[in-house]
């Protein structure tokens, strides 16, 4: 089989924002398949800023994805649409392949938040509406650097950043608190949740991180198998390419992961 790289779109018309690449090696050699969601905020970013990450999967036998989602949409719910249903497509590819529905799901910040609920969340559960090829396929796996546990302001929260989050959820927190509580991954801790590597930077100045931590300890309180590590000199977003030594770290780490061989706390 030659190697692909081609780009999906969900409508026709086109509409911006929903779609997706997908890479597929010469030689797939994993089960797992990878689908990235990239972060920016919630009102930037791209899904062509995981292409060498992508590339760097397949060179390891993974078939991979990577959706954008509309930048410009009224709030996080309809983003969240959007790549549950670039996923449900990347289902119905794997499919048509005859690739087992082994799905690991990788996100980054904004993209880790939704990714989060992705993972954890069953469609239409978080007040997202799906239009679904298929039935649900839960992903087998998370990985997500730089997560918000909860969509909740904290005490030393930057205010242009609760802005920006005030502005995603739709609506003020103090007119519809219930919108941020449908964000929150806090509330959709589970059993049956996918085991999820939480992957930290050192330098991490947004979202908490001990926070997350008490999350992989609440799932693995429950028998999820979950990580949390945290990599030195490292900032807010830091996996995005493999060129510093925590960069590379991380990839290793999260092939490790899918591959079931990962050890941290």
């Amino acid at each position: 089989m030659k190697s692909t790289f081609e780009t999906y779109y969900l409508d026709r018309p086109l509409v911006k924002g929903r779609v997706f690449d997908l890479h597929i090696p010469e030689n797939i050699t994993k089960d797992t398949a990878v689908f990235i969601v990239h972060g920016g905020g919630w009102r930037a970013g791209s899904r062509t800023g995981f292409h060498e990450i992508m590339e760097a999967l397949g060179n390891r036998g993974y078939i991979v994805a990577s959706t954008d989602y509309r930048l410009d949409a009224k709030d996080a719910f309809m983003q969240l649409s959007d790549i549950r249903e670039a996923y449900d497509r990347f289902v119905t590819i794997l499919k048509e392949l005859g690739r087992p529905l082994r799905i690991a799901v990788h996100g980054s910040s904004a993209g880790a938040h939704l990714g989060s609920l992705l993972l954890c969340a069953d469609p239409g559960e978080c007040g997202d509406v799906c239009r679904l090829e298929n039935e649900w396929v839960k992903p087998c796996g998370g990985m997500l650097q730089a997560t918000p546990a909860d969509f909740l302001p904290y005490e030393a929260m930057m205010p242009q950043f609760w802005a920006t989050m005030q502005g995603i959820a739709g609506a003020p927190y103090d007119k519809e608190p219930g919108r941020y509580e449908r964000l929150s991954l806090k509330n959709y801790v589970r059993a049956d949740n996918p085991p999820i590597f939480f992957m930290e930077a050192q330098r991490e100045h947004l979202f908490p991180s001990e926070y997350t931590l008490e999350i992989a300890r609440r799932q693995r309180a429950m028998g999820v198998r979950s990580h949390w590590k945290v990599y030195k000199d490292v900032e807010h977003g830091f996996f995005f390419e493999l060129k510093r030594r925590a960069q590379i770290e991380a990839f290793e780490d999260v092939c490790k992961f899918m591959e079931g061989e990962l050890e941290t706390l």
